[in-house]
C-alpha cells in the first residue's frame, strides 16, 4: 500500500514585496498566520504529516510563533531547511545572492523529509479554502500512476490583488482536463479595463478574467523528486549565466518540461473556493476579515486546535 500523503509548506521566502516574515504574520483571533489556518484545513481532509521548508534564519522566530502552536496540534510536523548552499556537487553560490534558488529548490531540499510518499505543495502565504485541500488528497489517495500528478488551480479574477503587481501560472488545458501549458507571468496586475500582465514592462498582454492560474498548489508522486533533482544542475547553469543574482527555479517549469517530453501528465482540479493572500502589506486587512467570517460562520474554531487535542 501507498504511503499517505503529505503536506509540503513553503515557508522559506524572504517576503520581499510584502517587506517581513509573512509567513509568521497575525492575522487570526489568537495571533494565527495562514499557515494554521492551511494545516487545519488539510488535517480536516485527511492529511496527518506535514513538512514545512523555512530557512534557518528564520527557525527561531518560526518556533516561538507557529511551531509554538503547531506542537498541540495532532498533525505531525517535521522541519526541512532550504539554504542556499544546498546545490549539486561541484556548484557554489554566486557572490552576492541571498535569495534563495526557488521553488523547484525547495522541493529538493524537502525531499529527505517526505520520503517516498505522495505529496502535496502549497506555499505558507496563500490561503486556499479547504474544498482545494479535499480535493487533491483524494486525488493522491486514489492515484496509480506514477507520473500522474494533479494541481488546484483559481479563476485568475480570485487571484489578483489592488495593491500592485502577481506572478501567477497561467494555465492551459486540453478536453480532458489535464494541463498543456503552464507559463509564469511574473507581473501580473489590474487596470481599469481588467488584468494584463507584461514581460519587459513596457508591452501589456490582457489576461481574461476566468483564466486558471495556478497558486502553487500542485500534488505529485514520488518521481517527482527524483525529476526535479535530475533536471536541476541544468537549470543552475542557466541561471549562474543568465541571472545568478535572482534567477530561481520554478516548480511549473519542471512541470512544463515534463509535459512537452510526454513524460508526466497534471489533472488540473478546480476550486470553488476564493483565494487570499498577503502579497502586500495593503492585503493583510481583507484576509483578517475573511477569516474572521469564517470564524463565526463557524468554518473554524476560534481556537483551531483545542477539540483536537
Amino acid at each position: 500500500m501507498m504511503n499517505k500523503p503529505v503536506l509540503v509548506v513553503l515557508a522559506a521566502g524572504m517576503g520581499s514585496r510584502y517587506g517581513g516574515l509573512k509567513q509568521i504574520d497575525a492575522l487570526g483571533g489568537n495571533g494565527e498566520a495562514i499557515l494554521d489556518y492551511s494545516i487545519y484545513d488539510a488535517y480536516q481532509a485527511g492529511f496527518r504529516t506535514t513538512v514545512i521548508l523555512i530557512k534557518e534564519a528564520i527557525r527561531e522566530d518560526f518556533m516561538a510563533t507557529v511551531g509554538k502552536r503547531l506542537a498541540s496540534s495532532p498533525m505531525e510536523i517535521r522541519y526541512a531547511y532550504q539554504e542556499l548552499n544546498k546545490l549539486p556537487a561541484g556548484y557554489s553560490v554566486p557572490e552576492g545572492r541571498v535569495k534563495p534558488f526557488g521553488t523547484g529548490h525547495a522541493i529538493i531540499c524537502a525531499g529527505e523529509e517526505v520520503g517516498n510518499a505522495p505529496f502535496v505543495v502549497i506555499n505558507a502565504d496563500d490561503f486556499y479554502g479547504r474544498a482545494a485541500y479535499q480535493k487533491m488528497y483524494d486525488f493522491l489517495s486514489n492515484a496509480t500512476d506514477p507520473y500522474g500528478y494533479c494541481m488546484v488551480g483559481y479563476e485568475l479574477d480570485k487571484t489578483v490583488t489592488d495593491n500592485g503587481s502577481v506572478a501567477r501560472g497561467v494555465c492551459c488545458t486540453d478536453a480532458e482536463g489535464n494541463l498543456t501549458t503552464i507559463t509564469e507571468r511574473t507581473r501580473i496586475e489590474k487596470y481599469p479595463g481588467g488584468i494584463h500582465f507584461t514581460e519587459d514592462g513596457e508591452t501589456w498582454t490582457d489576461l481574461p478574467a476566468d483564466t486558471t492560474v495556478s497558486m502553487n498548489f500542485m500534488g505529485f508522486m514520488p518521481s517527482f523528486l527524483e525529476e526535479a533533482t535530475e533536471l536541476f544542475p541544468k537549470a543552475l547553469d542557466e541561471i549562474l549565466a543568465k541571472n545568478p543574482l535572482k534567477g530561481e527555479y520554478f516548480l511549473p517549469a519542471i512541470v512544463q518540461q515534463m509535459l512537452t517530453e510526454g513524460r508526466a501528465t497534471m489533472k488540473v482540479l478546480t476550486s470553488p473556493d476564493k483565494w487570499y493572500g498577503v502579497t502586500y502589506r495593503e492585503d493583510k486587512p481583507a484576509v483578517v476579515n475573511a477569516i474572521k467570517n469564517k470564524i463565526e460562520a463557524g468554518i473554524y474554531p476560534m481556537d483551531l486546535w483545542e477539540e483536537k487535542k
